[in-house]
């Protein structure tokens, strides 16, 4: 048999009084009643007895003190001889019910109507890392008027008293708020356990126990002044910009912030992540469509969760006052085409047939033209301008350089003859051959008829 050794008991003995210690916390149960409290559940019946002895045919009147009217005028009940029957109670029945015979008091008893709380179920976040903590759980039902809510909250596998805190219930949120102030010096990665209890006259309900970081349970409230302005000449372009919340303080910590939209009417949203600064440009807006704007924030290092979405924004991107779909409203017909590009927004009463029934007896056709741009016009004058000089240009240049060279090919060949038939000394006659002296005249060459093919054409004759 294993018999464990004499020097580890009492270390064995101390390690089970540290986890009984640690995880001690007090008993949730009902609360106690005193021996003139009558306790009763909406919707049900019960019975006063003002006298435990007494003749039996003897009948008693019952008044309630604390409303200062007498039992018969406050609502029909049915009362006879020495006991009072209430019905169906309310929990405005509450209160101290008295009974007398011939104006002498003989008891008095306090009615508390009121039914077992629920179970809490409760959610634990800081607004801030220099924040409290706050707990809070909702609830389906408006509590009794005597339910009281506590909170504690103690270091985990520490053996000391725990943090008692009460709770404050809102009737217009309709659920318990309990606001803890942490001790100076707490680590945010060290776990706390955080225990719940609700209870009335009817019962105590005790909530499980949560174990939680400081890190972990960090949620800071939405982003506020959420604005979403057009830019102008920008027609797919929106800025959102917004501030931090007031209870997040910029100059110790960060927030980052995820920004999701939509073009109205559809419903999925596309989102933005990792945006560090407290405005974005959106640059794929639909042309002249409203757009529906949310931001949400979280600690700058991803500790804790996302805060809620903020209120949703509306904004429509800059429009050209001279375009005509200005004038089209709200719908929108886009589609993205090849190049990247969206089409023309058009309204659905465009691609609608017209009827003779729906304009009436008289029909009237209407022509549009297309409105061409001026500065259009003007690139193409002056292109037009351009090219015209430029030929005048290469025809002169051209002209010119062609006289020249049909002049200098003339005066060559008219100075050759020349010299061939003027003789420059007397020389002595030539012994005879039957070579004759001077060759009879052939064709003119190709370039003397090229050259005066071109005076020609040129001098207009």
């Amino acid at each position: 048999m294993f018999s464990c050794p004499g020097p580890l008991l009492p270390a064995a003995f101390l390690l089970l009084l540290f986890f009984a210690t640690a995880f001690r916390l007090p008993r949730c149960g009902p609360t106690e009643l005193s021996p003139d409290v009558v306790l009763g559940r909406p919707g049900a019946n019960i019975t006063l007895t003002c006298r435990d002895k007494g003749p039996p045919n003897v009948t008693v009147s019952w008044r309630v003190e604390e409303r200062g009217a007498a039992v018969g005028g406050a609502r029909q009940l049915a009362a006879g001889g020495n006991t009072l029957l209430l019905q169906g109670l309310r929990y405005e029945d509450s209160g101290r019910y008295s009974c007398s015979l011939g104006g002498r008091p003989l008891r008095s008893l306090r009615l508390q109507v009121e039914e077992p709380p629920e179970t809490p179920r409760v959610s634990c976040y800081r607004r801030s890392l220099d924040k409290d903590l706050v707990c809070e759980w909702p609830l389906r039902a408006k509590p009794s008027p005597g339910t009281r809510a506590t909170l504690w909250v103690k270091r985990r596998f520490v053996a000391e008293d725990p943090a008692e805190q009460r709770c404050r219930y809102f009737s217009k949120a309709q659920k318990f708020v309990c606001r803890v102030k942490l001790p100076p010096g707490t680590e945010d990665t060290k776990p706390l356990l955080v225990a719940t209890c609700v209870r009335n006259a009817a019962g105590g309900s005790a909530g499980d126990d949560k174990i939680i970081t400081l890190s972990s349970v960090l949620k800071p409230d939405p982003p506020l002044n959420v604005t979403v302005e057009p830019l102008e000449k920008a027609p797919q372009r929106l800025r959102v910009n917004w501030s931090y919340p007031p209870s997040w303080d910029p100059r110790f910590y960060w927030l980052r912030f995820q920004v999701r939209y939509r073009p109205e009417p559809t419903q999925t949203f596309t989102e933005v992540d990792q945006v560090t600064t407290t405005w974005l440009d959106i640059r794929d807006a639909w042309r002249g469509t409203r757009h529906v704007v949310q931001v949400r924030a979280q600690e700058e290092f991803g500790h804790g969760t996302w805060s809620e979405w903020s209120r949703e924004v509306v904004g429509t991107p800059w429009t050209d006052p001279r375009d005509f779909t200005s004038e089209m409203g709200p719908f929108s017909s886009q589609f993205p085409v090849d190049d990247g590009t969206y089409g023309i927004t058009l309204p659905p009463e465009l691609f609608r047939e017209d009827t003779a029934d729906d304009l009436g007896e008289t029909v009237v056709e209407a022509t549009s033209s297309p409105v061409m741009s001026p500065y259009a016009f003007l690139v193409a004058g002056g292109s037009l301008l351009l090219g015209i000089a430029l030929c005048i240009a290469i025809v002169v240049r051209y002209r010119q350089t062609w006289r020249t060279g049909g002049q200098r090919g003339a005066k060559a060949e008219g100075e050759g003859q020349q010299h061939g038939l003027v003789p420059l000394g007397h020389p002595s006659p030539p012994p005879p051959s039957d070579t004759p002296l001077l060759s009879p005249p052939g064709p003119p060459t190709l370039r003397a008829l090229h050259v005066t093919n071109l005076d020609y054409f040129f001098s207009g004759q």
